[in-house]
């Protein structure tokens, strides 16, 4: 199976909907061929190719950032295009630490090995701890025998000055300790009707490369996972992939795994997300203790570990990856939410994810337009959305957990043993 890119766009759905009943017809005319067509023109033409053919200074970053985020959403290179980024890189010392981590996750989102030399000066010349943990991540995924000797207590001392850059290198150095795999919690934990009991919980089961992508379930309040007519656990392909890739701890990173609070539904105003209902996530930080922990009587302020940790049962808290929703969050980011997709998944049909549709970080699903009017012809974001609806409201939380390294999607096959098991 394969997957697309999403940039912006983001779902919502009209209240009362049900499975498969749409009230009226939804539309994005965006979807609409021409329309398709002219935006990745003007992307190609007057994003990338005029902001990079403007000479690189102070004035100029911003056009040159743009550009980079274009060449990310449509993965685009050109033998020209190469040789700007490898300008970038000649006189990114003088650039600002905004620039050079824009350039370093088009670095990680397009490129390979052959920048390990100009990511490695920048490794050792920069003095933004976010900028030296997406130089020692890519060094770490394209050429790890690159990676100097690091000493954690004299990074911390030179590169961390507040209490986003130490969640940053606490997520840092664990994935250098671990080379990236940290052991899983069983399946057995994450079902366990303890976990998180008495709330409505949006489960989303991905692999530890996120390219494949994952499955989404919902269990209601009393437990039970919610079936379609026939008592078929409904399960929802979702891509927990960012279009960068960068690890969930970094800005536009892949989401984090852990615990998410499950707030409602919105709609966005932007004119790039489609109109389907999107729902609301908060990480810790991101929100109040109060609400994320939905009691009403908690008087604290400060966020702590051992605050998230009381959401957690048994095994659970003994495995650090299931905290980086918690890190992520300390960290800085923001925004992360479930939502549907009208991003052209052609953009992508290479990829092991099509149709599927990359993201800034969120959870994103699969939808269809008619490019004859833009009509939406298909949505599992609204499948989703009523499948929580039908468990009396989209409160509650979401769990993101990677199940293991295999290089293929997850299927309901790969966990409805358990259900079957946890719901006897």
């Amino acid at each position: 199976m394969q997957k697309t890119f999403v940039l912006w766009f983001v779902a919502i759905l009209i209240p009362g909907l049900m499975f498969g009943q749409t009230v009226t017809p939804i539309f994005y005319k965006g979807a609409i061929k021409e329309k398709r067509i002219s935006l990745q023109k003007n992307l190609v033409q007057q994003t990338i190719i005029k902001g990079l053919s403007m000479p690189l200074g102070e004035v100029t970053e911003d056009y040159w950032i743009d550009a980079f985020g274009a060449m990310e959403l449509l993965r685009y290179q050109s033998p020209w295009t190469d040789g700007r980024v490898h300008l970038a890189f000649d006189s990114i010392a003088g650039r600002s630490p905004y620039f050079q981590r824009s350039l370093m996750e088009l670095a990680y989102a397009n490129y390979d090995e052959r920048l390990s030399d100009k990511v490695t000066r920048l490794m050792n010349s920069t003095t933004e701890l976010k900028t030296y943990a997406m130089c020692v991540e890519f060094l770490l995924r394209n050429n790890p025998k690159r990676l100097p000797l690091i000493k954690e207590d004299e990074v911390k001392r030179r590169l961390v000055k507040n209490q986003k850059d130490e969640a940053i290198a606490h997520e840092l150095f664990r994935r250098l300790k671990t080379s990236g795999n940290s052991p899983r919690p069983s399946l057995e934990d994450i079902l366990d009707p303890e976990f998180l009991k008495n709330h409505r919980v949006l489960f989303s089961f991905q692999r530890k490369d996120r390219n494949y992508p994952g499955i989404a379930l919902v269990r209601d309040s009393t437990g039970r996972f919610v079936t379609e007519v026939g008592g078929q656990v409904i399960a929802v392909a979702q891509l927990a992939r960012s279009i960068s890739n960068l690890p969930g701890y970094l800005t536009n990173g892949n989401t984090p795994q852990g615990i998410f609070r499950m707030y409602g539904l919105d709609t966005s105003k932007s004119n790039f997300i489609g109109p389907t209902s999107n729902i609301q996530l908060t990480m810790p930080f991101e929100t109040s203790l109060k609400h994320f922990m939905a009691d009403t009587t908690i008087t604290d302020t400060t966020w702590t570990e051992k605050w998230y940790k009381k959401l957690l049962t048994g095994n659970l808290k003994k495995y650090p990856a299931f905290y980086e929703s918690f890190y992520a969050g300390q960290a800085g980011r923001t925004e992360i939410i479930a939502h549907g997709t009208t991003v052209d998944p052609e953009f992508y049909k290479s990829q092991p994810y099509y149709p599927q549709t990359p993201t800034m970080g969120c959870l994103c699903t699969i939808e269809t337009w008619s490019e004859a009017d833009g009509k939406r012809l298909y949505s599992d974001q609204e499948r989703l959305v009523a499948a929580l609806l039908k468990t009396g409201g989209v409160h509650g939380y979401c769990v993101v957990v990677e199940l293991d390294a295999e290089e293929r999607p997850v299927t309901l096959q790969d966990v409805l043993p358990w259900i079957k098991k946890m719901n006897q």
